[in-house]
């Protein structure tokens, strides 16, 4: 069996209660919100999601953006298969899914050229050739294209504070070994974590040139960290969350859970 076949199955196995736990997830909700607004500060008449999920932000664009094309992979199937039954509810019939990893885009939707490119919540984690990826993805990109692509990060600061605290130390550091086994403590999912040094080094190998760093859930607790959500008051977990962004593109944003990159292709 493939390392495609392994992530495919992991999340295969997870579609079935996926949308129902996000719902319930306020933090997912207002992270997932912010990605979007990134995106959306740009005009483009196709776009290309990698890494699809149940179809939330494929589907949420393609009604907004009424005039544009969509497509979209998952390397799940059963991730695909949620996507596409929401597909006939579009008010317009303007977007396609499939199954697949990068390197199969070009066989999956021969001849198209993306003016952006975004992934969220870092399905470029469980690529098998983050370097290879970030040169496929950079040949299907229309001149004057962006990406905006999302990472799990590798130094997660408060994250490993917390685990320390909570007298787990090989949760603490997890992300930094080679490969990391995912967020859940039952069941393992072969992935890597990125520092923002290695991202740039990377995407500027592949002649993308990046625009902005930005961190998220650096003083705002992440999404996982339920309880902490459940015991802080509303207004605390504003005031984190307006404290998270106003340091985010700072030296402080290189440790947050997650770092989002704007790219555009080098001149």
């Amino acid at each position: 069996m493939s390392y495609y076949d392994d992530v495919g199955n992991y999340y295969d196995k997870d579609a079935r209660d996926f949308e129902n736990r996000y719902w319930k997830n306020r933090a997912l909700q207002r992270i997932r919100q912010a990605f979007r607004e990134e995106v959306k500060r740009y005009p483009f008449k196709k776009g290309l999601e990698v890494g699809i999920g149940p179809g939330f932000d494929l589907i949420h664009f393609a009604r907004i953006f009424k005039e544009s094309q969509f497509f979209g992979i998952d390397i799940a199937q059963e991730m695909v298969n949620l996507t596409a039954d929401k597909i006939p509810s579009l008010p317009h019939q303007n977007t396609k899914v499939a199954q697949g990893s990068v390197e199969d885009l070009k066989r999956l939707f021969p001849d198209e050229k993306y003016d952006m490119i975004y992934v969220f919540f870092g399905a470029l984690n469980t690529v098998e050739d983050l370097p290879l990826a970030f040169k496929e993805l950079e040949k299907l990109m229309a001149p004057g294209g962006r990406m905006v692509l999302t990472f799990v990060n590798k130094w997660y600061l408060a994250g490993m504070l917390i685990e320390l605290l909570k007298l787990k130390p090989r949760w603490a550091f997890a992300r930094l070994r080679k490969v990391w086994g995912g967020y859940s403590p039952t069941q393992f999912l072969a992935s890597k974590c990125y520092s923002s040094r290695q991202i740039k080094a990377m995407a500027k190998q592949a002649n993308l040139h990046c625009l902005k760093r930005e961190g998220f859930s650096i003083a705002y607790p992440a999404w996982y960290y339920h309880g902490l959500h459940q015991k802080l008051p509303a207004a605390i977990l504003q005031k984190l969350w307006k404290l998270d962004r106003n340091l985010s593109k700072g030296p402080l944003g290189e440790f947050g859970e997650y770092a989002l990159y704007e790219f555009r292709k080098a001149d």
